[in-house]
């Protein structure tokens, strides 16, 4: 897989910084292709999977046509969900940091429209939107496409599956008929293929070809984790499986220093290696790798290439990769010359959906882990020390210390027991903070198959404190109505309490709980100043079932949903009977 840089792609200088700025040294496959393309002034109709870096393969040329001078609307991106908008705007304004005039704005429903209104009136180069509440926009005349010269659609079939049809093809009605439409789409079903035809000019088509892989064979798990517990998490693994040589793989530069300066200030021996580093710095941190000097080596994928230590214990996806592709290079480097190897990956939210998509396109398994609580660390770590203590003993003579010991003994008045559990607790050292209640049960990365394939686009629909709706984190029915998180927004500014009646199916789809699960209704919500955390705690500590083992948790506005396990589903309604929370009586049944 040859590595293209963003530096051969004749990017401005600006983008440039702000690209090298957030880390990243090689452009992915669909970039590689595409940022040329576009840049050359060709209509594009893009098929790559999400999380192979869409938005930077179009927002880059985007940002180099885009005249900041200018202040009329030039450029508009339609999203299927509100968080997909949120997260396009978020990276264009990332890329453009250093370009000086050029404002993006994302519209969505959900959102207070005046407040959009407002932003629109102050001069805008680019939208980022749903198609529902850019259609709102236009008929009120807040945003207005005579000067629009690029049209971007992202995540087109998705906008296909959840009724945006029509609303694509009258929004791209009224943009002016010189200009530039890109086009990007996982999949090409017919009516994409006819938006393609009837709204673009010989376009290009670029496509990220997935070749075969072969897939080594190691042991792999992955671990839904917050972002801000990665490191903590990788540091129990550690201790855990205690690999002699370990490699962890980051998406950036930064990254790669960020973890490298936490592993070392606890007390780990890693160095890094990224493309930042001289030919010579790169041979003396190999070389301490390659004896043991340094037990973990952190890389990014393009620095990583062309490395090959035989006895690499264990791998660390400490991001998830962007490519497919470049999982199995990770992996690889482990499980050589017939050892044994392992490979643990962390998931953060929707990414666990990227993994879903990297273990069914790879062939693979990729096993979900809880992650290791404190009692487990402790007890590897005392083996350990207990270990060591009877190598010791068989193969040392110890008179002058029990001499010693039973000296002190005397003195003090303490038993022999209590002296070796305070060496004991010594040599263990302090421990962090416990993280392993973090909200999330383990999963089969195939049960997310079995709750909808296309769940990936949107927010995480599993976590404890999950946003509610159709997994995709903002919802639509069929007739192109934007519903957010706080309810419906039904293109005049009303809004409801988001109930699961006919309006898109919302309470069928959720009625159940994940396997083994029983979903509860409460009826309280939001609107009760009730927080995910007070349910947590009332649950358990109410019924004393532990509250590691609660599943995910959805808030709405006037009620919310539970998923206990299904043992004991009875034992917590029946002590949630007579229970209040914040002075708030309850009221818990099986959701049906």
């Amino acid at each position: 897989m040859e590595a293209i840089r963003f530096e051969d792609l004749e990017i401005d200088s600006r983008i440039l910084r702000a690209v090298t700025e957030m880390g990243f040294e090689a452009a992915t496959p669909i970039q590689a292709q595409a940022i040329p393309v576009q840049m050359e002034g060709h209509d594009i109709v893009g098929q790559a999977q999400t999380g192979t870096g869409k938005t930077a393969a179009f927002g880059i040329p985007l940002l180099q046509k885009v005249d900041p001078k200018e202040k009329d609307l030039q450029a508009m991106i339609l999203c299927p969900t509100r968080e997909l908008a949120i997260q396009v705007a978020e990276e264009l304004r990332r890329l453009a940091k250093y370009m000086h005039g050029v404002k993006v704005v994302p519209v969505y429903g959900g959102q207070d429209i005046t407040r959009q209104i407002r932003s629109l009136k102050d001069g805008v180069q680019i939208v980022v939107g749903t198609p529902g509440r850019v259609m709102d926009h236009m008929r009120r005349k807040t945003i207005r496409c005579d000067h629009i010269h690029t049209a971007i659609l992202d995540e087109a079939d998705e906008m296909l599956d959840m009724g945006f049809l029509e609303d694509m093809e009258t929004i791209l009605g009224e943009l002016p008929e010189e200009r530039q439409t890109l086009m990007f789409s996982a999949t090409m079903p017919m009516e994409i293929q006819r938006i393609a035809a009837n709204f673009q000019k010989e376009p290009v088509l670029v496509k990220v070809v997935k070749k075969e892989l072969t897939v080594p064979e190691v042991t792999q798990y992955y671990y839904e984790v917050r972002r801000d517990t990665k490191v903590e998490v990788m540091c129990r693994l550690l201790d855990m499986y205690s690999p002699k040589l370990s490699m962890a793989f980051c998406n950036t530069k930064k990254q790669v220093d960020d973890l490298v300066g936490a592993l070392q200030g606890r007390g780990y021996f890693a160095e890094g290696l990224h493309g930042d580093l001289k030919q010579m710095q790169r041979d003396q941190v190999m070389n301490r790798f390659r004896t043991g000097k340094t037990e973990v080596l952190v890389a990014t994928d393009v620095a990583a290439r062309g490395i090959d230590v035989g006895n690499v214990e264990a791998v660390f996806n400490y991001d998830i990769p962007q490519d497919d592709e470049y999982y199995v290079h990770r992996i690889g480097r482990t499980a050589r010359a017939g050892h044994a190897g392992i490979a643990f990956s962390f998931a953060v939210g929707r990414e666990v959906y990227k993994l879903r998509d990297i273990q069914r396109y790879c062939k693979t398994k990729i096993i979900p882990q809880p992650i290791p609580s404190l009692n487990d660390i402790t007890a590897i770590k005392a083996d350990k020390i207990m270990e060591q203590a009877e190598e010791l003993i068989r193969d040392t003579d110890l008179s002058d210390m029990i001499d010693l010991v039973e000296r002190k003994l005397l003195e003090g008045g303490y038993t022999s027991m209590d002296v070796a559990a305070a060496l004991l607790k010594m040599s263990m050292g302090e421990e962090n903070e416990d993280i392993s209640d973090s909200g999330i049960l383990p999963r089969s990365l195939d049960d997310l198959d079995r709750r909808g394939s296309r769940g990936d686009r949107g927010g995480d629909r599993y976590g404890r404190y999950g946003r509610g709706g159709r997994g995709y984190g903002e919802g639509h029915d069929r007739s192109g109505r934007d519903y957010g998180r706080d309810g419906w927004d039904d293109r005049r500014g009303g809004r409801g309490d988001g109930y699961g009646d006919a309006r898109g199916g919302r309470y069928e789809h959720r009625r159940e709980g994940a396997d083994g699960m029983v979903r509860l209704f409460i009826n309280i919500g939001r609107d009760q100043n009730v927080k995910p955390g007070d349910i947590l705690g009332a649950i358990a500590g109410e019924s004393g079932i532990s509250g590691r083992v609660v599943g995910s948790i959805d808030m709405f506005d006037a009620y919310t949903f539970v998923d206990v396990p299904q043992e004991s589903a009875r034992l917590v309604m029946k002590a949630m009977k007579n229970a209040k929370i914040k002075g708030k009586s309850v009221r818990m049944e099986v959701a049906h």
